[in-house]
């Protein structure tokens, strides 16, 4: 590491750190591109932590949402017709697949199919 990277990383804020981290560890899923880089309408793997999990019914259909960030940016995966899906919890890494769209200027996968993954120190 260089001198220049160092000083970087010790004026760097908690949220860049972290953001760092996400990045690199998104970067190990296989095949995933990053949120930043997701293109609309296009079918994706996206890897990284929810950030939060709310039941929030749309038009009368129960819903769960949660936001996924992976350090270059977050986005919304919406499961229709569930009020909760074990595992699906704040804090929890995941890999999810779906097709992206734009829902009110931000990136939404409905529906995705989505594998666990452990959290760090599992």
């Amino acid at each position: 590491m260089s001198l220049k990277e160092v000083l970087r990383s010790l004026s760097a804020s908690q949220a860049e750190v972290e953001a760092a981290e996400e990045r690199v560890e998104a970067g190990r899923s296989i095949g995933c591109t990053t949120v930043e880089n997701a293109p609309v309408r296009k079918r994706v793997k996206v890897s990284g932590v929810l950030r939060s999990v709310t039941f929030r019914p749309r038009e009368g259909v129960p819903a769960l949402e949660a936001e996924l960030y992976d350090g270059s940016g977050s986005l919304s995966l919406v499961w229709l017709g569930r009020r909760e899906i074990a595992g699906i919890v704040p804090g929890r890494r995941l890999t999810a697949d779906g097709m992206v769209c734009l829902i009110e200027g931000r990136r939404t996968i409905f529906n995705p199919r989505y594998e666990l993954r452990p959290r760090p120190g599992e």
